[in-house]
């Protein structure tokens, strides 16, 4: 039998930290408001009577607004510490989520104001927050344990567009949101106010004392590096060309004449990729050379989107979003895992909302270029052939990075056991 000690160490250790923010991303940014678009997308336009680039337009709105917060985020991060962030900045974004639920007809302008409060607020429940809090307390198994926090998007993916599908065929979408709002709350903030917490090492009244200590690179050096841009492009074109087809996923195979149910079925196989995705992403991280790592990720949403533009029948379509998924998933990992071995950890938060500004901007411009492009052509095919080449693109982009700055530590300091 354990003595009370060891029983307590367990229920301290630093992997109750990556399961509080796997379940944190369950319900971030992403699966709320981007993910389950696509399921909102023709209940909330026909009710409206507004089309569907117009909606779209409003999340391209919104992701700028992300993008704005981003920096925001990660300076704050670096300044008073992830928890302090975390726990007014979840219950905000609680509310924004519920506040979709008020949207009217007219004018238009009402619509894209609460996109842009609810993309403000939602830069805390990005993976910023919760990789910054990964990165200090892993360093050699930094790869998985980032694989398996960030799993928690791809779980939201896979399981949150059921849960809106769900609410919305039994309460209608206004009530939808509503209860996305209340999911926000039980399933982030709860577990965050639970378990989140910084190194014993850190200074308690914030990252700021401890900083100077940490390895790497201010910020304004970061952005002068050529490994900077070359990253941010190439993440920037790669989210760009995989949330633009996963978004519209849902539409996509409706306009097909599949049902609802089974559209988004698909949607939660790629939702279920991007869980796998990570894992895997994050061990190969752990042991293989990134950026070849990130290329072979990339070379699957590109056979994915094939397969969604051929005519092929419904369960090989299922296998296109699923490649599609393993694509996404592991791209934030890749990010979040870049950034701490070409930078360092002295300015993290901040280098990675730079970062992640411009990231968001791709994710809310794919699915708004999508819209659009179905507004024009009444098809997805086009615009479907765009992203193959975006995404050899991004994989030529990738080659062009060096070797890591900071190479992981093999024996380091772990204050908490495992």
């Amino acid at each position: 039998m354990p003595d009370g000690k060891n029983v307590m160490g367990v229920f301290t250790s630093r992997w109750w930290i990556v399961a509080a923010c796997a379940c944190g991303l369950l319900v971030g940014a992403g699966a709320i408001l981007i993910f389950t678009f696509g399921v909102f997308l023709k209940p909330v336009t026909e009710d409206l009577g507004i089309s569907r680039g117009d909606l779209s337009g409003g999340l391209g709105i919104s992701a700028w607004f992300v993008a704005l917060s981003c920096p925001i985020v990660g300076w704050l991060i670096d300044r008073f510490g992830t928890r302090r962030v975390m726990i007014p900045g979840i219950l905000l974004f609680a509310v924004a989520v519920a506040s979709f639920g008020l949207m009217q007809p007219k004018p238009l302008f009402f619509i894209y104001a609460i996109f842009c409060i609810a993309g403000f607020i939602s830069g805390v429940q990005t993976p910023i927050p919760y990789a910054a809090v990964i990165t200090l307390w892993f360093d050699s198994h930094r790869g998985v344990a980032l694989g398996l926090a960030t799993a928690g998007v791809g779980l939201g993916v896979a399981l949150i567009p059921q849960l809106a599908a769900f609410l919305i065929s039994h309460f209608g979408w206004r009530h939808a949101y509503f209860g996305l709002g209340l999911a926000v709350v039980l399933l982030a903030w709860i577990p965050v106010v639970i378990f989140m917490r910084p190194p014993p090492w850190t200074s308690r009244s914030g990252r700021a004392g401890a900083t100077l200590e940490l390895p790497g690179v201010e910020a304004a050096v970061a952005l002068r590096s050529r490994n900077f841009w070359l990253l941010s492009i190439a993440f920037f074109l790669g989210v760009l060309a995989i949330n633009g087809t996963i978004v519209h996923i849902v539409p996509l195979l409706t306009d097909r004449g599949i049902a609802l149910q089974l559209a988004t079925t698909a949607l939660s196989v790629a939702g279920l990729a991007i869980i796998v995705g990570r894992i895997i992403c994050g061990w190969c991280l752990d042991r293989f050379w990134g950026p070849y790592v990130a290329i072979c990720f990339f070379v699957l949403p590109m056979a994915g989107i094939a397969l969604l533009i051929s005519e092929l029948p419904y369960p090989v379509l299922l296998i296109g979003a699923a490649l599609c998924g393993a694509g996404i998933g592991a791209e934030i990992d890749q990010m979040a895992f870049f950034i701490g071995r070409y930078f360092g950890l002295r300015a993290y938060g901040k280098i990675y909302g730079l970062m992640f500004m411009l990231f968001n901007i791709g994710t809310g411009l794919g699915p708004a270029l999508s819209g659009r492009a179905f507004d024009r052509f009444h098809s997805y095919s086009q615009i479907l052939i765009g992203y193959e080449i975006v995404l050899a693109v991004t994989c030529v982009l990738l080659l062009g990075l060096g070797e890591y700055t900071f190479h992981p530590v093999k024996h380091a300091p772990q204050p908490i056991p495992n």
